[in-house]
């Protein structure tokens, strides 16, 4: 049996790439892998920015796929970051970002607003109560 054949990963990839498809969508693009590359620099950013309560709240509400590369990497001693902006936030979310990227704004606003899409209100909420007021504007 290989790993395609286990239900529970079949189920997790066809979501993860759902996610992707709407981002490509929300970023005007026709390419998974760039949607990846955004999706994972603005939630590493994001979890980064959070308490480590509220990054796993959020995590909590992210596809098993997804969450695996939301956690690489973390290390819930230095969080949460001390961005007070919002040129520092997406000075963060840039540092995983190739140029053909394009605008870390941009890609954050796509992020955030695929999340609004896929996570429960109550948890944006909170999530956005853990920001700066001029990052929640990107939420918009």
């Amino acid at each position: 049996m290989s790993a395609a054949d286990i239900p529970a990963f079949q189920s997790t990839l066809q979501t993860t790439n759902d996610w992707l498809k709407e981002l490509s969508t929300q970023m005007g693009r026709d390419d998974s892998q760039q949607a990846y590359r955004v999706l994972r620099a603005v939630l590493m950013a994001l979890r980064d920015r959070l308490t480590v309560e509220e990054a796993t709240d959020l995590a909590a509400q992210l596809p098993t796929l997804i969450r695996g590369f939301y956690y690489e990497g973390w290390n819930p001693s230095k969080t949460p970051t001390n961005e007070r902006d919002l040129a520092s936030f997406l000075e963060r979310v840039s540092r995983n970002l190739t140029p053909i990227d394009g605008d870390p704004g941009e890609a954050t606003r796509a992020v955030f607003k695929m999340l609004s899409t896929r996570i429960t209100a109550g948890e944006i909420e909170h999530v956005k109560s853990n920001l700066p007021t001029d990052v929640q504007t990107l939420w918009a």
